[in-house]
């Protein structure tokens, strides 16, 4: 058993002002995995307030003095990423493989990208008589998810520090550990004290008083749509910035000039990858109405051919979902997707065979679905596809669409037909054909899936300020 009893504050490692912790478990075994200090509002005003007290010299910092800094810190990260991977497959259950090759090297990228932009990045601009400056806007509460722990750390605190703001990081309570050794690069980069805060604990006790703190100007939020209310309600009050990505519930057309088998299988394989719980996963597959139980034995075959089991193990590609409560509510989502009438072709309720023990979710697929039931409506953030049936064109685009999310959707076929359908597709990102997300392009939704955007320039323009200063000598 792991014992984590500090938070990271001001540069050094405190106890909770009260003595609190909570327990992690391991998602494959079932077993505490370790002990985190639990933090609460007196935690939060103590890094909020280091973190104040660091923005005046760090906001004044040079862009060469910060490109220095987020290249020791990208350092320290490539040293320590075996440790960081194997946190991951403990408190996770993400699969070796899938933690070594993703999960792990994306948080890098995303520090790397940030040192990129900043190298370039125009913080002034002449318009005329006036120059507009671009300043970091100031302490930010940075709250972020179980499901990429590191991509959402790294993909916020690159471009704070790019900035020149200072920080507050409330990771999620079902991932600390890869938090704790993120917050431990950190120190050994030598970032100045009080510029990088971490406070462990959950959302009522940390999460909310840091979105409501006086002290802290701006809230980038990764999580639930359901949580991302409630972060922009508890910010409205001081009128601070906030930014969110949230939930989704991505459409993947599959158009008639698709050779069926491979797009199927990529479809497949990508809904259930990192076991579902992926903000982005494709699981809402819109599949031509005269070829859905073609596609449904291919879909069945792909989620056949997954391997559950140990995540510690190189030949899983199917781990647990995090917790009980998320298995639990992905099962109710299956036995609703039965009530409701969608036809099971695969997988279905309790765990995968053989297995007895551990948070593991049959991989599912129902088809044909309509786009009415629940499983076609919800996030179930779990591997479970449903296939919807559509007639032409614009019935495929009309169903894409109905969704109150709109952060991911996916084309698949002829070029030219798949490029003429994205821009109708109401999402912050449409992938043609495979396509791998950039991370110099912009991520973020439209409608219930958030607002902002992070990654690339657009990341940092969210950590800044705009002021117009006409007369400006330069």
């Amino acid at each position: 058993m792991r014992h984590y009893p500090h938070h990271y504050i001001g540069g050094q490692w405190l106890a909770s002002a009260r003595p609190r912790s909570f327990t992690v478990t391991n998602p494959a075994t079932e077993e505490p995995l370790a002990v985190i200090a639990a933090g609460g509002s007196a935690e939060v005003d103590a890094a909020v307030r280091a973190a104040r007290e660091a923005f005046d010299d760090f906001s004044r910092s040079s862009r060469l003095e910060r490109c220095a800094l987020l290249q020791r810190i990208i350092d320290q990260y490539a040293a320590r990423q075996e440790e960081l991977a194997l946190a991951l497959c403990e408190e996770m259950g993400c699969p070796i493989s899938l933690a070594r090759k993703a999960q792990v090297p994306l948080g890098r990228q995303h520090l790397e990208t940030a040192l990129t932009v900043l190298r370039d990045y125009p913080f002034e601009e002449r318009r005329g008589d006036t120059v507009v400056l671009k300043e970091p806007i100031g302490v930010c509460g940075l709250i972020t998810p179980w499901n990429w722990p590191l991509n959402q750390i790294a993909c916020k605190v690159g471009p704070a520090l790019a900035a020149g703001c200072t920080m507050v990081l409330k990771p999620s309570e079902r991932t600390p550990v890869s938090a704790v050794i993120f917050a431990q690069i950190m120190h050994a980069a030598g970032v100045p004290p009080g510029v990088f805060n971490l406070v462990n604990g959950d959302g009522p006790d940390a999460g909310v008083p840091l979105s409501r703190h006086e002290g802290v100007d701006m809230v980038s939020f990764t999580g639930s749509t359901r949580a991302g209310v409630a972060v922009a309600t508890n910010a409205a009050g001081t009128i601070k910035r906030v930014t969110q990505e949230l939930g989704g519930k991505s459409p993947n057309i599959i158009l008639t000039s698709a050779d069926l088998e491979p797009a199927v299988t990529a479809g497949v394989q990508r809904c259930f990858n990192n076991s579902g719980q992926t903000c982005t996963a494709p699981s809402r597959m819109l599949v031509p109405a005269a070829r859905v139980d073609e596609a449904a034995a291919i879909a069945t075959r792909a989620a056949r051919d997954l391997k559950p089991g140990d995540p510690a193990d190189a030949a899983t590609t199917l781990g647990p979902v995090v917790c009980r409560s998320q298995y639990d509510a992905i099962q109710q989502l299956i036995a609703q997707g039965l009530a409701e009438g969608a036809r099971l072709v695969t997988g279905g309720p309790g765990r995968p065979p053989g297995l007895r023990r551990g948070y593991f979710v049959q991989p599912t697929v129902f088809s044909p679905v309509n786009s009415a039931m629940t499983i076609a409506r919800e996030e179930i953030f779990g591997p479970v596809l449903a296939i919807i049936p559509y007639q032409d064109e614009e019935e495929a685009i009309a169903l894409a669409n109905d969704t109150r999310y709109g952060l991911a959707a996916y084309v698949q076929g002829d070029p030219a037909v798949a490029s003429r359908l994205a821009r109708r597709l109401r999402a912050g990102v449409v992938s043609i054909n495979g396509a791998t997300l950039d991370p110099q392009a912009p991520f973020g939704g439209y409608k219930q899936s958030g607002n902002g955007r992070e990654w690339g320039s657009y990341g940092l323009d969210e950590y800044l300020e705009i002021k117009s200063v006409p007369g400006l000598v330069t």
